[in-house]
């Protein structure tokens, strides 16, 4: 049985799956029932100083579902907490007492001021806690004030109170980075340079999430008035995938523990991201959707799918997709993939020839020998895949890859070596020249 027990950062774990800052760590109820569900950690919803923030008594959250109402984004206008620092305190320190197996890192906020921080982290220290998260990445409320993503999009500060924490804390300390930035690799570098032990991403994103026609306001509204929020759940994914190979890649951060935060819903989310080198998986909008008990599937699932491929434990497939990612000048132009229709599966729908015909290469015969058949016409195809993505039936649209015979598309043999842009002859920049057979 595959074992999915976790020491990052020297905080050990029974499994990688955390609970993220959120409303769902917000108090000892929450936390406790969640470790009794099976959650492997936690991250205490954000602390900042005392009097604590007030918060709107009203919609904190907006939605956007698919058409069958599954949950697929969710924005958030909450703060952070808004109880008094000792008693999130207090029940930090009586949870961590109760369940002591458990990873417990405590998320703070607070002004961007060294006394701020060398005043707030003793105490959170004597709690017995793990490890503390720096929140440099909420888009919304405590951003106007100069904290969250205000300190996020700025390295130098990102650096500068990473190091303030290093000095006044023996706890490990991770910056959790907004992705309301151009490149995240440079707040990355920057608290790898303040001695930051690791960092967690991403953030939610600043959105708003649609506009009410009638009240001619965003939505949600708070007496008719709406604001911007963070963005998160399943539909972020793709975006916190990117942003954590970024850093998981780069010559600078390549080897800095990540904790990966952003839709992760499924065990096959959480196997991605820790494939793409994450120590830990943090989870907020499944929980919310679902309930705590989610975690059983995600646990059950990520151990089968463990045993199938014949891991033991996590290490042993940690990172292995970080050396494929690449850059778009280093793929292979030479590689060749062309669309194939499976006759059997086909519900002759037609999805494909529309979206092909319209948007694409005109590259599918609606009609072969007067009946109507859809069929991949290769002189046409550039193997760009958007049929197969747009076909209702799983797997009856496959690309395969072409290494016999030539291109009628190109005139090209399929059996090319290997070759990218940087030295195609069409690449202004290229300093080695190929033949363009």
């Amino acid at each position: 049985m595959a074992d999915l027990s976790t020491n990052f950062l020297g905080i050990k774990s029974p499994n990688p799956f955390w609970l993220a800052s959120a409303p769902p760590t917000d108090r000892y109820v929450n936390v406790t029932r969640a470790f009794k569900a099976g959650w492997g950690g936690v991250v205490w919803k954000t602390l900042g100083e005392d009097p604590p923030v007030v918060n709107v008594s009203g919609p904190r959250y907006g939605a956007i579902h698919g058409a069958d109402r599954r949950l697929i984004g969710l924005n958030n206008i909450e703060l952070i907490t808004d109880r008094p620092l000792a008693i999130n305190l207090q029940e930090i320190k009586q949870v961590k007492r109760e369940f002591p197996d458990r990873a417990m890192v405590v998320s703070i906020m607070v002004p961007c001021e060294e006394k701020s921080w060398a005043h707030i982290l003793p105490m959170i220290e004597e709690t017995g806690a793990d490890g503390i998260e720096l929140n440099f990445g909420c888009p919304h409320g405590m951003s106007e004030r100069g904290m969250g993503s205000a300190v996020g999009q700025v390295p130098e500060y990102i650096e500068m109170v990473a190091r303030w924490c290093k000095h006044y804390t023996r706890m490990p300390v991770i910056v959790k980075l907004t992705p309301n930035i151009t490149d995240i690799r440079r707040p990355a570098r920057a608290a790898k340079a303040g001695g930051a032990d690791a960092v967690s991403l991403i953030n939610t994103i600043n959105s708003v999430m649609g506009v009410d026609l009638d009240r001619m306001c965003p939505s949600p509204h708070v007496d008719g008035k709406g604001t911007h929020g963070g963005y998160c759940g399943p539909a972020v994914k793709p975006i916190a995938l990117s942003m954590v190979s970024e850093i998981a890649r780069d010559a600078e951060t390549q080897g800095l523990p990540i904790s990966a935060i952003g839709g992760i819903t499924t065990w096959r989310d959480a196997a991605e991201f820790i494939a793409m080198g994450a120590g830990t998986v943090q989870v907020c909008t499944a929980a919310m959707t679902y309930g705590f008990k989610i975690v059983e599937e995600m646990i059950t699932g990520l151990k089968s799918w463990m045993d199938a491929k014949g891991y033991a434990s996590l290490d042993e497939f940690r990172g292995r997709a970080v050396g494929n990612t690449t850059d778009w000048q280093y793929l292979n132009l030479n590689y060749v993939v062309k669309a194939r229709i499976d006759q059997d599966l086909c519900i002759k729908c037609g999805r494909c020839h529309i979206v092909c015909e319209d948007t694409s290469h005109q590259a599918i015969w609606p009609i072969v020998d007067g009946v109507r058949k859809f069929v991949v016409n290769d002189a046409e195809c550039v193997g760009c895949n958007l049929c197969a993505d747009v076909c209702p039936v799983e797997g009856c649209i496959t690309m395969e890859h072409q290494t016999e015979g030539t291109d009628p598309r190109t005139g090209l043999r399929y059996d090319r070596p290997y070759a990218n842009w940087t030295t195609h002859p069409n690449n202004p920049a290229s300093t080695v020249k190929i033949a363009a057979e």
